[in-house]
């Protein structure tokens, strides 16, 4: 009598822990199948390889319960899925990645459906009360979806931001320079002026056009720079007064 209720006890046990399996094996591969939808919709191949890469991880850990499910059509099915996904990340084009993406989301469809026979098997809830928990499943992955697609914009714009920022920068730096090198370009024009009037004998000043990439160098750096060269050549145009002032 004692192993009959050994057997009472422990085998409501067993079919609630395989139960509990199913659904949630059935809650990762509706990931899975979210994901992989998502990655066939991609317009490009960075999305498209980050939501196949998403629905590859759901699969991997659909296979834990699953086993324990005893749902081995579904099993199989999460297998093709997986082999499927893993080339993916190794694809060189949108279309060859778009190819695995789109059998992987027909045969995840299906391992969703046998999922869902072998649950009813198992369950013995309402069929309404399980469609309803499946369908807020799918509205919280949705949410989630939603969420993982905001922070992916928000770094897009992060990025283009700081890309526009430096374009700017580059901008700003090109006009000092030109700047300054008109400014140059006059004053020694004038300086050459002022030396004929005196009838100076002496070689022309001439501008500095040492080529030099200062784009690179920040704005005080530039200033620093071209400060210097009209120091250097008002200093050598003193020194030429002074020597013509002296003959």
């Amino acid at each position: 009598m004692k192993y009959l209720y050994f057997f009472i006890l422990v085998f409501p046990s067993i079919f609630i822990n395989a139960q509990n399996n199913c659904d949630e094996a059935n809650s990762y591969l509706v990931s899975a199948y979210s994901h992989v939808k998502d990655a066939y919709e991609a317009n490009n191949i960075s999305h498209l390889k980050y939501y196949a890469n998403r629905s590859l991880e759901s699969f991997k850990l659909s296979k834990k319960t699953l086993t324990t499910c005893g749902c081995e059509t579904a099993l199989n099915l999460a297998d093709k899925s997986i082999d499927l996904l893993a080339k993916v990340e190794y694809a060189e084009t949108y279309e060859d990645g778009r190819f695995y993406v789109k059998r992987a989301r027909d045969i995840s469809k299906e391992s969703v459906i046998e999922v869902d026979k072998c649950s009813v098997a198992t369950n013995y809830e309402d069929t309404t009360e399980i469609t309803e928990l499946s369908d807020l499943q799918n509205e919280q992955l949705k949410l989630k979806q939603q969420q993982e697609a905001l922070k992916l914009k928000e770094a897009q714009i992060k990025a283009q931001l700081a890309e526009q920022k430096e374009k700017q920068l580059t901008l700003k730096k090109k006009q000092l320079i030109s700047s300054y090198k008109s400014a140059i370009a006059s004053n020694v024009k004038t300086y050459n002026e002022s030396l004929k009037i005196c009838n100076c004998n002496h070689k022309l000043i001439e501008v500095n056009n040492t080529s030099t990439d200062l784009l690179s160098n920040s704005i005080e750096e530039i200033k620093t720079h071209y400060i210097n060269d009209m120091k250097t050549m008002a200093t050598v145009y003193m020194d030429t007064l002074d020597s013509c002032s002296t003959n």
